[in-house]
This record gives structure tokens, sequence and C-alpha cells, in this order.
């Protein structure tokens, strides 16, 4: 077998274990940020269960954290009373990024891990099956509840080799990106194998894996050995070491052989991370400005190599560097040692040990600037400033460029860039908050601030749905597009009416007006509908404006499930060339529905009623799903059931 296997038929409760089959597996651990979370934990509450049912919960807050108003505030406060009530540890603005913090001080290899945030599988690198999914799916994980999935395939990536001077593992997943696509990962799991995985240290592992989910992934798993028992030894946590290696003769669905000793120092281009050419052939482009951090690229490690590249220079003149160090174990650890000095004498700008500049929360880039940064998505306006164009690269070609001015190759440094792992990072776990002991739930008040409104729910499917097209988009549509996530529209993720107003605006200022006036619809789209993020919100504010239905050439793995589990029907072309007969307006239908889906029909009619033509969309539906979507969504469901 191979690790992936391993992990799932330890965790399995029902299914069969065959790609594409639906199975349900146990959740070990769950995490929550605070951009997902306050609608999680709304969701966790409405369901009336006393206390999480995990092994650990865990609730950060490292998205909203530039506080220009009261909501963000109240939204922290509610997040911190509602883990304190409900047996969850709360990580507190400040303590750092959830992925880097989880990797640091609470992910167990073998475990399973379902996180409402779409890079969860930072996990994965040290041997975690780590799972992104809506906020929905993590509160009925952390009610005991079972995920459901389906069962994917497994890529095997074979690393050969070792990394050469001025190379860097994020150069390894911009490589897979370059080969496989955004699209290349969907049904699949990405599990990393050869001699070339023992090169590799845990914070590069997750950095692949962190990045894997750009791929459409369901997650990437690397091995626990040697490596992973050094990394958590230097935590103090030798005790949540186990080994997990696959079998020798372990099958895959499909191999990927990658050379790491042929690798150089790669660059995605703007607006896509699968937009891949090496930095020399891209050029010595002029550069604005340079983001070092995120999720993807914060470690100790990252920050000790960028510390070092910076020592006794100074940043070019035309350029804004600014360092995010990713939890506040690395940035203590910067401070002590003097390498942080060493940053602020360069001239970088230090940021706080939170996500930040990656989804537009603060440091936005000027007006057409090129901005180069460590960050895992360069989508576009992903930013905050939608004529900037980002380029995603290592940590090593950052900094050489923040002191270039250009994009420029690392390996033109001639330093020594090696950095070992310490043999004991600073443990100091005084912001992470723990909840009250198992029957003191009562003593704590939850706390709700005037910005939390009630969250919408569907409604059982009618026996025919119908509306007009209020939008018909083009491939590759992300929940950016969807629901845009910059820093004005962040702290009103408690507030679906207000964000209501700005759905889809992105592609048509004027959808949510003509969605209200229309008292909803149905949308259109090309491939790859709903990438990116895991954020529910992309299901649940065109939920709030009317949307029943989407039709599309195909949808991203999260985004999917979520409009299932919010009751709004995911149809894909059976011929996609039907794409082509729709037109913004026309008015479609599905007759019987209700009694279709009921049926278990996996092919359904769809009447385009302005031509009067039929096509034929498909709807390919579990039991359960079908339960869902009959019930106008998984509450509803699980109400239904109780």
């Amino acid at each position: 077998m191979n690790l992936t296997e391993k992990i799932l038929k330890a965790h399995l409760i029902s299914g069969t274990p065959v790609a594409g089959e639906e199975v349900a597996i146990r959740i070990d651990q769950t995490l929550t940020q605070d951009s997902t979370g306050t609608m999680a934990y709304l969701q966790f509450e409405a369901m009336g269960i006393g206390r999480v049912r995990t092994r650990r919960s865990v609730a950060y807050i490292d998205h909203n954290t530039l506080q220009t108003g009261f909501e963000n505030a109240d939204d922290h406060q509610y997040i911190q009373s509602v883990a304190k009530k409900h047996g969850i540890y709360c990580s507190k603005p400040g303590n750092g990024i959830c992925h880097q913090v989880h990797l640091e001080r609470f992910g167990v290899p073998g475990m399973t891990l379902l996180g409402s945030d779409s890079h969860t599988p930072t996990g994965g690198g040290i041997g975690m099956l780590a799972i992104g999914a809506g906020g929905l799916d993590v509160a009925v994980a952390m009610g005991g509840g079972a995920y459901y999935l389906t069962y994917p395939k497994v890529v095997g990536v074979r690393l050969a080799g070792k990394l050469s001077y001025g190379v860097a593992a994020k150069d390894i997943i911009l490589e897979v990106l370059r080969r496989l696509s955004v699209k290349g990962g969907v049904g699949r799991v990405m599990e990393y194998i050869g001699d070339g995985v023992k090169t590799l240290t845990v914070p590069e592992r997750a950095t692949i894996a962190n990045m894997g989910a750009e791929l459409g992934a369901t997650t990437s798993v690397f091995p626990s050995d040697g490596v992973t028992r050094a990394f958590l030894k230097a935590q103090g946590r030798e005790e949540d070491f186990r080994e997990l290696l696959p079998d020798a003769d372990a099958a895959y669905d499909e191999i990927v052989e990658i050379d790491l000793g042929a690798l150089e120092p790669l660059v995605a281009q703007p607006h896509m991370p699968d937009r891949v050419d090496t930095v020399k052939n891209v050029g010595p482009i002029k550069v604005d400005q340079v983001f070092i951090g995120s999720c993807t690229n914060s470690s100790y490690q990252d920050m000790m190599r960028v510390a070092r590249i910076l020592k006794g220079k100074t940043v070019h003149p035309d350029v804004s560097l600014v360092i995010g160090p990713g939890s506040k174990q690395v940035l203590t650890m910067l401070a002590r040692n003097g390498a942080l000095a060493d940053m602020l004498a360069a001239g970088a700008r230090i940021l706080e040990s939170a996500c930040g500049p990656c989804i537009g929360m603060g440091q936005s880039p000027k007006t057409n600037a090129v901005s180069v940064r460590t960050n895992n998505r360069n989508f576009y306006a992903h930013s905050g400033t939608a004529s900037a164009g980002i380029y995603l690269v290592s940590c090593e070609t950052a900094a050489a460029t923040a002191l270039a001015g250009v994009l420029t190759d690392p390996r033109s440094l001639g330093l020594d860039l090696t950095i070992e792992q310490p043999e004991h990072f600073e443990v100091n776990d005084n912001l992470v908050i723990p909840p009250v002991c198992e029957g003191a739930e009562d003593t704590v008040d939850v706390v709700r601030g005037p910005n939390i409104k009630p969250f919408p729910l569907g409604h059982d499917l009618e026996e025919t749905v119908s509306g007009r097209v209020l939008l018909k988009m083009e491939d590759n549509i992300t929940t950016d597009h969807i629901m845009p996530s910059n820093a004005k529209l962040l702290p009103f993720r408690s507030n679906i009416p207000h964000l209501a107003d700005f759905c889809l605006t992105p592609v048509d200022e004027g959808f949510p007006a003509r969605a209200k006036a229309e008292k909803g619809g149905m949308l259109v789209a090309g491939s790859n509908y709903g990438q990116g993020s895991s954020r529910e919100h992309a299901a649940l504010v065109p939920l709030y404006l009317g949307i029943r239905a989407v039709v599309a050439k195909s949808f991203a793995r999260i985004h999917q499930a979520n409009l299932i589990n919010n009751g709004i029907l995911p149809l894909t072309f059976a011929n996609p060339a039907d794409y082509d007969r729709i037109d913004p307006m026309d008015t479609l239908s599905l007759p019987g529905v209700r009694e279709a889906v009921a049926a278990g029909q996996e092919t359904l009619t769809l009447r385009n009623e302005t031509k009067g033509e039929d096509l034929r969309v498909l709807l390919p539906l579990t039991e359960r799903q079908r339960g869902m979507i009959l019930a106008g969504g998984l509450i509803n469901f699980i109400r239904k059931q109780a």
C-alpha cells in the first residue's frame, strides 16, 4: 500500500476505497481561521452540539488582523469565546499563520486534519492527511461527524537527487504546476516518494504540500521519517512522532519523475500559478515590491536564508521589501539571533505574523506594479490591486530580487545558503488559549458583536427550478471573483447581507443589483469554476441572492462541495460545446428536477426556454448528497435526520 491508502484505511468509516467512489473518514483534528471560522462556528452552534468531539480542534486568528474598525475585533472576541466554551483551542492574533503554527505545535503524523482553509494540506509535510474544506464540513467534523470525499487516485511524485545551489523547494512545486496545470491534481492526492525526499526538511516539504492546493489536488503527503522525527524533537514533541512510509512495492495510479538536480529557479507569472517559466527566461524585469512570507514560505529556515542574503546590503531604492515571519516562534528566534536586525538594517519592513499581503490584507502594491512574492497565489486582484502583476518565486529569488531591483536568479549571489535546523525551537504557547474543562461550558458567555448576522439557509428543492442566466463567465473563475476577499470586505465575513452587494463584481459590477431585481436565477461558467480559496462565502452569498443552480464545464472540488452543502445545484454540461448555446439573460429551467434527483438520475434536461432548446446536463450525486440537495443543504439535512 502507498502511504495515502494506509492513512485512509486507518480512518475509513464507510464506503469502498476505490478511486471515484464516495467514502467517509474519521477526522482527528480540525483548524479554522478567522476569515472562514466565524461562519463555521455559527454553523456549529446551529447544530446544537455542546462540545467538539475531535482529538484536537484549533481556532486561529490570522487573516483579519488589520483592525480599522470594530468589526474584526468583535469577530476575534466571538471566536475566542465560542472556542473556549466548546472545547476548542484558540490561537490569538500575533501567534502566527494557522498552517505554520499547526505544523510547529499541533500536527501529528498519521492523523487526519480538516481545515476551513484551502492550504490545510500544509500538514502533509509531517505525514498528515490534511484536507481543505468548507466551513460547514469542518463544523460537522467538530461535532464528531464523518467527512465525505471522493476516494482519490494517488500520484507518486518521485524525487531523485538533490537540489543544486540557489534552487529551493518552492521551485519543485512550481515545476509540478508547470507540468500538470492548476487542474492537474483534481481527484488526486500527490504523494512524494523517492530518495530526493530525504534531502528535504519538514519546512521544505510543507512548502510543497501547501502549494499542492494550486494543483486542485485533494491533498499532498510526505512520509514521516527521521527528518520528521528531528523536527518534532526540536519542537519538544518527539512523543508525537510515528514512522509512516509506503510499502516498498507500493503501487500508484500515476508517476511523475523529477530530477531535483536538473531544476533551476522558477517563477509563476500573472495571473495563474501554473504560468511557470525559469527566472532566466522571464528576464530581469523591473520590480516595485517584494513580499517574503505567507503560509507557503515563512518558516525559520526560509527567514534565515533571507537574512543571510540581506546582511550588510541595502534594498534597491525602487523596491518596497516587506517580510512577514510565519509565527511568533519564528519572529522571536529571529529577534534573538540578530537576523531580524540584519533585515531591518537592509531596509526591510517587518510585518506581524499573519496572512497579510497574500490575501490583500495590507501592503497592496501600487497601480500597475510588478510585485514579486513568495506566497502561493497570483490570481487577478488577489493582492488587492487589480492592475498589479504578481510573480511567485522562492525566498532566495525574492531576496536577490529585492537587492537588485529586477527579477534576479539567486545563483548569482555566491553566498552560502545552507541553514541547519535548530536543535531546539523556542517554544512559548502563551498566545494559545485553552478551552474550559468539560462540564464548565455554562461558565462561558459567547460574545456576539453587531456585525454578526444570521447566515442564509436553503429550502427544499422545488419540482421545477427555473431562472434567468444572470451571468455567463469564462474558465478559471476563482472564489476571489465570486466573493472578493480584500481588506475592505474581510471584516464583514460574518455579515452575508453586506457581502451580497459585492458578489461577482470583479466579473460584472452590475451582478448584485441584477440578482436582486430578478429575485435570483442561475449562473453559467466555463472550466474549473470556483478554484482557489475554500471560502464558503462563495456559496453562501449566491444563496442569499437566490442562485439555485450553477451550470459549468467543470468545478473545483471544494467549491462544488460547498454548493451542495448549501443546496445549490452544481450542473456540468454533458457536451461542453453546449456552453456556447446559452446567452446571458436566457431563461433556463429544470423540469421535474426534484423527482429526478430523488430517483438518483444523473443526466437531467436543461431547457433553454428563450431559445426553445433542450440541453443535457450532469448531476452525479451520492445518496447522501441527494438528500442534502433535496433538503436545501447540509444543515437542513442534519436537522431532518435528527
